[in-house]
């Protein structure tokens, strides 16, 4: 019995010990099935994805203010906040995106899920440019007696600009998050950030030359069955790479462990620091993880890293998870600290962009839009000229600004130089947007048009250019600047997050930019419904001003701040100036 008990142990252990070899192995294999995965094969995909969506997307949102003017007699600066609460949308979705990315399904799940949404939210939209019974009956623009829309009309319309927002939000920043995962190396990392802009911007540009054109000189229905092909297009090769992708594991609610942070502070607030290392939880439930050293600065959060007693369970765990954290949870929470004074500093310049996108168009809807005697400019692909430069710019800047400054100052071109650079030329482009606003209005009394409803300005919407073309060459240094900084800046666990910061910031600021032209309308007469009567230029003027403050602030911020990564202080331990 004896032998026969023996024999059933070991063949117990040999079982065991095979099925642990075949766990192992199935491991390994997943380990090396995954390296073999990303890099730049995965990059055609990424890009063709992001053009599609941006075809798509801007193929509509470009021309809303004037679709919501003439097809659904809404009044003109109504539907200029309209459409700022559209774009506010489309950039604070993606803050959703991440955290449900980095929190629960992971960066793959939830761009197609939301390609999939913006597809169903643009085929309503087309739905309402097909059928007149979803539209009000049209009337001359300006008219008194032109008919609201109905509140039927208005549900079906906003919950297809809704779904598209949603939609565009939750996968466009989510993209170049699992982009840049694809890449282990840092310069490679930037290289694709600064290509995915590219390609971003490219795609800008033809949506909103083309796609708007067909709306405006053929069918808008045509024209919105375009931006439902670009976005299946997008949806099918996004999924076609599947096999490539490296997938990231979401690692569970990273905002959980930042709240417990403050509460183990708060709990701990009269526990005296200590001066040992030994003395601060290095764990995470138990198990060892890359030492993190606790920094002095903003020195009272490390109570929270302090173990006193009862906070280690038996088993070396965290017995009470909200009175002890890990010292990297704190630093992690120090660094979303240390970057919040960067981030506001956008808050002005997003204002700017969301008051002039909105206003420019009303301008050139007021202007002679020709290009020789055959062509006419549609209003709504005006500010094209912002993506034109810009996507010019990101290949000099990427080609020969950043070579040409390393070599003469050998060192690289920094984030926050670019951001700063793109700050300056945001306020250049303010001022520019005055004078011409202010030559306009003058041209408007000469001939005495002031009141004279639908009447066209003789003076070329060419005049438009100088701040278009300087917002453009803006937001190629900023914007990313802005996304590739908080991607190594912000915690690995937060980084799908991270490289939305910018479109919540840019969401805030459209979000105030109607605020700000509501607060304009009720309390001065510049901005009327007929912006020939109104002082625009005065608008203009303040929102100079204000940039200039900003940029002083944000040169006080970027001088103060220390990055992450300890080769990068010493590479540029000054900030802007450096």
């Amino acid at each position: 019995m004896a032998a026969e008990g023996e024999s059933e142990h070991l063949a117990r252990n040999n079982l065991d010990s095979a099925s642990f070899s075949t766990d192992r192995e199935a491991q390994i294999s997943d380990v090396v099935a995954t390296a073999k995965r990303g890099g730049w094969i995965t990059f055609p995909f990424l890009a063709g994805t992001i053009m599609g969506l941006q075809l798509s997307n801007n193929g509509w949102s470009a021309n809303l203010i004037v679709y919501l003017i003439e097809k659904f007699n809404i009044s003109s600066i109504k539907a200029a906040n309209i459409s700022n609460v559209v774009n506010g949308c489309t950039l604070l979705f993606p803050v959703l995106g991440g955290i449900i990315a980095d929190s629960f399904s992971g960066s793959f799940n939830v761009i197609w899920i939301s390609t999939f949404i913006s597809l169903l939210g643009i085929t309503l939209l087309t739905l309402t440019a097909s059928f007149d019974s979803l539209r009000p009956q049209q009337c001359k623009i300006g008219s008194s007696f032109c008919k609201t829309p109905s509140k039927t009309q208005l549900a079906v319309l906003y919950a297809s600009i809704a779904l598209s927002c949603i939609g565009i939000g939750g996968s466009r920043f989510t993209l170049a998050t699992m982009g840049a995962n694809q890449f282990d190396k840092p310069e490679d990392q930037g290289i694709f950030f600064n290509w995915f802009f590219i390609a971003f911007y490219s795609a800008s540009v033809i949506s909103t030359t083309a796609f708007v054109y067909v709306e405006d000189s053929v069918s808008w229905t045509l024209g919105f069955c375009l931006c439902i092909a670009a976005n299946f297009a997008a949806f099918a090769i996004f999924l076609l790479g599947k096999r490539f992708y490296r997938h990231e594991k979401p690692q569970g609610s990273p905002f959980l462990a930042l709240a417990r942070v403050i509460v183990a502070t708060v709990r701990k607030w009269k526990v005296v620091l200590s001066s040992r290392e030994e003395d601060y939880y290095q764990e995470h439930n138990g198990m060892p993880i890359v030492p993190a050293s606790l920094k002095q600065n903003l020195r009272f959060l490390n109570r929270a890293a302090l173990k006193i007693e009862g906070d280690i369970g038996a088993d070396g765990s965290i017995a009470k998870p909200w009175r002890l954290c890990s010292v990297q949870q704190v630093e992690d929470f120090k660094a979303l600290i240390r970057i919040f004074p960067l981030w506001s500093s956008s808050l002005i310049l997003s204002i700017t962009v969301g008051v002039q996108n909105s206003m420019t168009v009303l301008q050139a809807l007021t202007m002679d839009r020709h290009l020789g005697p055959h062509f006419k400019i549609p209003s709504g692909s005006i500010v094209v000229l912002v993506f034109i430069s810009s996507s010019i710019f990101l290949t000099i800047i990427d080609r020969f600004l950043c070579p040409f400054w390393q070599k003469l100052t050998r060192r690289d071109l920094t984030p926050l130089q670019k951001i700063g650079v793109g700050h300056l030329l945001n306020a250049s482009s303010m001022i520019a947007a005055a004078l011409v606003e202010k030559r306009r209005l003058k041209i408007v009394h000469t001939h005495r048009l002031e009141n004279q409803l639908g009447s066209i300005v003789p003076m070329l919407a060419v005049w438009l250019f100088p701040q278009l073309i300087l917002a453009g060459i803006g937001e190629a240094f900023y914007f990313p600047g802005q996304v590739s900084m908080y991607y190594h800046e912000f915690p690995v666990s937060l980084r799908g997050t991270a490289t939305s910061m910018m479109g919540l910031i840019g969401g805030i600021g459209f979000y105030l930019s109607t605020a700000l032209t509501d607060v304009v309308s009720d309390v001065t007469s510049w901005l009327p419904d007929n912006i020939n009567i109104g002082r625009l230029d005065n608008l203009y003027w303040t929102l100079a001003a204000l940039s200039a403050v900003n940029f002083g602030y944000y040169m006080v911020c970027s001088c103060l701040y220390k990055y992450r990564n300890a080769e990068r202080e010493e590479h540029d331990s000054s900030g802007f100036v450096s």
